[in-house]
């Protein structure tokens, strides 16, 4: 083995034993069973571990200018990963986070239709470890999808880009009156729909749309529905076969909080979040709603790189 790697494995075994150590007390505090265990610790070794109960979802982020590691060296990281935690191979799941460009940020990396049902939060949900580039549950959003459900009590709650519905759990759970979840995958729909469905939490007055969450916000301030909650987190970028549109939350953000600001009822609040790294608040919305950053609120304490930036608005 090149003795570089062999130093990196035992430097990455290092770091994760502490973590695990540290991080599984928290965890077993909290309830907590899903986290992430290492996070870009150490330069040379840019992986984020994230430990699914008794399964590690490991991925690569290749930094900006550079190509990914052969696939061998990332295997042998995961090896020294899985052997310190004392997780068998065949829960390991590696892959490689590039920038995506073009429609290539929606293709499948397999269909093995892999399947896991994991908690969070008294509550169950289904992700894939293997198929997709992300799992179908953002362990960043953990915190803020307890504030969803700690505000949904009787309020009619809206999910943009509700990607497989766990904002929509959370608030069904927290006695909403009504969801609408919006999203322009099917496939996601379908997801979120049995994530429901897995809570004993379907019913009539649960909506799914499919559909660009853009033209659909803009048609909808036309009519008379109004939401009491709206949660907003986009994707950075987006050119979906399926949409007429290219989004681009830098450039649309200001639109696009525009026309759920429209959609709230009085006294409703929107959610914002982006994950974007560069991002910047048009300062021209202060005009229409109180804004208040609730990042510190959001990001929990097992992700020690900035993971995203939220907001609440409340219409003036």
């Amino acid at each position: 083995m090149n003795p570089q790697i062999e130093q990196q494995m035992e430097m990455l075994a290092n770091r994760v034993r502490k973590n695990a150590r540290h991080r599984r007390k928290w965890a077993r505090r909290a309830g907590v069973t899903c986290y992430r265990l290492y996070d870009r610790d150490i330069p040379e070794i840019p992986l984020a571990v994230d430990l699914y109960e008794d399964h590690l979802h490991i991925a690569e982020y290749a930094r900006r200018g550079t190509e990914s590691r052969a696939p061998a060296i990332i295997e042998q990281w995961a090896e020294a990963t899985a052997a310190t935690l004392d997780i068998p191979m065949d829960r390991v799941f590696t892959k490689s986070r590039m920038r995506q460009k073009g429609k290539a940020q929606y293709n499948t990396l397999n269909d093995s239709k892999h399947r896991l049902e994991v908690n969070e939060g008294q509550l169950r949900f289904v992700v894939n470890l293997k198929d997709y580039l992300d799992t179908g549950l953002f362990l960043d959003q953990r915190q803020a999808r307890a504030m969803v459900r700690d505000h949904s009590e009787g309020s009619r709650v809206l999910n943009l880009f509700a990607y497989t519905g766990s904002f929509t759990v959370y608030a069904a759970h927290g006695g909403a009156q009504s969801t609408t979840t919006v999203d322009l995958s099917k496939t996601y729909l379908a997801w979120a729909k049995e994530n429901l469905a897995l809570n004993e939490l379907q019913g009539e007055h649960h909506h799914f749309v499919q559909g660009d969450a853009m033209t659909w916000c803009a048609e909808t301030t036309r009519t008379s529905s109004r939401f009491d909650l709206i949660i907003l987190d986009p994707p950075t970028f987006s050119n979906s076969k399926r949409s007429q549109t290219v989004l681009d939350i830098q450039r649309d953000h200001s639109e696009l909080i525009g026309h759920c600001l429209e959609l709230l009822a009085p006294g409703g609040r929107l959610l914002f979040s982006t994950n974007a790294r560069s991002f910047k608040l048009d300062e021209r919305l202060s005009e229409w709603a109180k804004i208040v950053e609730t990042t510190k609120d959001t990001v929990p304490p097992d992700f020690t790189k900035p993971s995203h930036r939220s907001w609440r608005l409340e219409l003036l």
